[in-house]
Parts: structure tokens; C-alpha cells; sequence
């Protein structure tokens, strides 16, 4: 495959979206009224020897038998099974830091999401600080409370460091899934869209916009799966080691990343690029995805409104995605943590490590393979088969 700059655009090869009927501001508002969860009970109490096993007196003797075996909790209580979906608020969506109050709806769908795709309970808790402390303090003290923490809307670069120092507190799965499930979905579509365009994986040249709590977790995921030509780019410009500006993760990124040594924005990085991967809100002008190589593979994830319109990429590549249900190749993080979730909570794994994301993307990847297209590198977000086989790979991992 040539990686030369296009000289003329060649024609669109996506096709329109799918037509829908537009959903009303009322609809949505009638949707969340009193809110998308309610709790329900395991077994029915209907009659006096219901309650009487169900409360008292017959739950002392499990909380009697708890407490001298601490273990029983694992088999006689939800905890072991409750994910606990946690924010701070500070990066929700695309709106930005918008305060605890305010990000309850988006937790709460994520545990509707939990329950749809991997029958797992959860439960959202929203806290009303951002400092970094108060919130690892908080999640130890209620931690006999549930079984697994999955951070949510967390703003960089704080997510980095509150996601290691909850790993390092609370022994069960903890993972920040704006960094995890995002580098995992992208990686399943990079493992179909090279098959696409008959690229080995591998020798792929790929441009990250946005250095965030994505960027950096893509980044990640793609230089351990051993594509080493990855350039990240920030606000200002491609992370490299002759950058004074940069601190902390950025500045070890640089030191891993851009083996070229390529300067300036995404116009100089996406000269002979093969991916475009968009997790930021800046936008990719047309002229610049014109220089990427033939055959290229643009994932413009932003939401609600992508770095570059499906329309606009299918001129200059074969592979064209984005996060919107409402164009071909939706790349949505519901295929990647519910089963990874529960894969690591059926294999009693007390991490979630690098095997097992790698793991659920060549899994996800896999379930494309029958059907793979250009419009279908992935399976769909409402495939009933991506959570159980994520699970099913994931507890593969965890027992190799």
C-alpha cells in the first residue's frame, strides 16, 4: 500500500447514515424521570416465613456466620457481584466538568448498561469532591460495599493517578473505563479495520488526537500490541522529547512515542499516516486527512460530534468510524466493559491487567470476522454475543 500524500480524492466509499426519526428533547427528559434504576429483590417475600428468612430473625444468623468467617460475604451477600460506578463529575461526555449532581444520569446509565449487557448489578456513586484523597478515603471506608470500581468521567491527568492508588487500596477490579474500555475498543477496530484494507497491524503508522485520559490509554494498548509508530498530539502540537511544556505522563509518553520525530500538528503527522484516531474534541480540517496514505482508517470518536464528518473522511479513507450510533461503525466502550467486568469478577481476579484488555479486544474483534466490512469492522454495541464472549476471554486470561 502506497503511503504518499493523495494528489486526488478518490470517491466516498461510506454510505449515508442509516436513516432514524429524530429523537425529541421530551422524549429523552420522559425517559429519565425518576430515574433509569430501581432495585429488585432476588427472592419474593410473600408471606410471614419469607420475611421472617429474608429480615428477622433469620438474617442474624448469616451477618453471626459473616463475621466469624469474613469469606461467607463473598457467597451471602451482593457485594462480591455490585460494581460501583464512581465520578467526580469533572469530565462527563462532552460537557466537561459539570459537578456531581449533574453526572448522576450518565452513572446511572452505565449501571443500566451493566444490567442489559452483563447481567451485573451496580450501583452509581457520585461525589461531591475532586480531591484525590478524600475520594481513594472514601472508597476504602464503603469498599465491604461492592466488588469492583468502575471510574467514570474523571478528568486528567487526576484519573491517572486516582486509578493506580485505588488498584494499590481496595483488592478488587479497579478500572477508569474513559481510558481502559476506550484503548480496548480502539484496538478491536484497528484489528478489523487492517483486515480490511490488508494492513498488517503491526507496521500500521497511527495518529492519536487527544492526549487525555483516552489518548494516553490508546497509546498504551497499541505500543504493547507492538505497533511502535504512534504519534500523539495534545493542544499543541505532537508530544516529543525536545518539548520543554511537558510533565508527567505526557513527558513519558513522548519519550516512548513519535519514533520519527515528527513536529508540528496533525497536518505534518498525518502526511503517509494509516490511522487517524480522534478522542478529543479538537476537529481534523479536510486538508489534513488529505495526506494520509492510501487505504487509511479514520476513528472520529468525539461525541456527540466528531473530528471529522464520516462524509467528509470516506474522500481520503477506506475505514471510516466514529462513537455516534447513528453512522456505520459505532466504536462504543458497551462492548468492551461489561464483559470485562464480568469476566474478571466470575474469574475472582483481583486486577484487571493488560492480557485481559488485550484479551476482550481480540475477542470483540473476532465476533466482526464473518461479517467484515468496511462498514463493519466491529460488532454491533447491541450484539447480544460481545459481553459473554469479552467474559469468556477475559477469564481465559486470568487463568493463564
Amino acid at each position: 500500500m502506497s503511503s504518499t500524500q493523495h494528489t486526488t480524492a478518490p470517491a466516498p466509499r461510506q454510505a449515508a447514515p442509516p436513516s432514524a426519526v429524530p429523537i425529541t428533547e421530551e422524549e429523552i427528559f420522559a425517559a429519565h424521570e425518576g430515574g433509569k434504576l430501581s432495585v429488585g429483590v432476588a427472592r419474593p417475600i410473600e408471606t410471614t416465613r419469607d420475611l421472617s428468612i429474608a429480615y428477622t430473625p433469620g438474617v442474624a444468623q448469616v451477618s453471626r456466620g459473616i463475621a466469624a468467617d469474613p469469606a461467607l460475604a463473598e457467597t451471602h451477600t451482593w457485594a462480591s457481584r455490585l460494581v460501583a460506578v464512581v465520578s467526580d463529575g469533572t469530565a462527563v461526555l462532552g460537557l466537561g466538568d459539570i459537578g456531581a449532581c449533574a453526572s448522576l444520569p450518565v452513572m446511572e446509565g452505565k449501571s443500566a448498561l451493566f444490567k442489559t449487557f452483563a447481567d451485573l448489578n451496580s450501583i452509581p456513586i457520585v461525589l461531591n469532591t475532586t480531591d484525590t484523597d478524600e475520594i481513594v478515603e472514601t472508597l476504602v471506608r464503603i469498599a465491604p460495599s461492592f466488588g469492583a470500581v468502575n471510574l467514570e468521567d474523571v478528568s486528567a491527568p487526576r484519573c491517572f493517578e486516582l486509578e493506580r492508588r485505588l488498584i494499590e487500596a481496595l483488592d478488587m477490579p479497579v478500572m477508569h473505563d474513559d481510558q481502559h474500555g476506550t484503548a480496548v475498543v480502539v484496538l478491536a477496530a484497528l484489528l478489523g479495520g487492517s483486515r480490511v484494507v490488508g494492513k498488517e497491524l503491526t507496521g500500521l503508522r497511527v495518529v492519536i488526537s487527544g492526549s487525555g485520559s483516552a489518548g494516553v490509554a490508546v497509546a498504551e494498548i497499541l505500543l504493547a500490541t507492538g505497533i511502535a509508530d504512534v504519534i500523539v498530539i495534545d493542544s499543541k502540537g505532537a508530544l516529543h522529547p525536545d518539548r520543554s511544556d511537558l510533565t508527567g505522563v505526557k513527558r513519558d509518553l513522548a519519550a516512548r512515542t513519535n519514533p520519527r520525530g515528527i513536529a508540528g500538528g496533525t497536518r505534518e503527522a498525518l502526511v503517509g499516516a494509516d490511522v487517524f484516531v480522534g478522542v478529543s474534541s479538537s476537529q481534523l480540517p479536510e486538508e489534513h486527512a488529505a495526506g494520509m496514505a492510501d487505504d487509511a482508517i479514520i476513528l472520529a470518536l468525539s461525541n456527540p460530534d466528531p473530528e471529522i464528518l464520516p462524509a467528509v473522511a470516506a474522500k481520503y479513507a477506506a475505514v471510516i468510524a466514529t462513537g455516534r450510533s447513528d453512522f456505520p461503525n459505532q466504536i462504543n466502550n458497551v462492548l468492551a466493559f461489561p464483559g470485562i467486568f464480568r469476566g474478571a469478577l466470575d474469574a475472582g481476579a483481583r486486577r484487571i491487567t493488560l492480557e485481559m484488555k488485550l484479551a476482550a479486544a481480540r475477542a470483540i474483534a473476532e465476533l466482526a470476522v464473518p461479517d467484515l466490512a468496511p462498514d463493519r469492522i466491529v460488532p454491533s454495541a447491541l450484539d447480544p454475543r460481545v459481553a459473554p464472549a469479552v467474559a469468556a476471554a477475559v477469564m481465559a486470561a486470568v487463568a493463564e
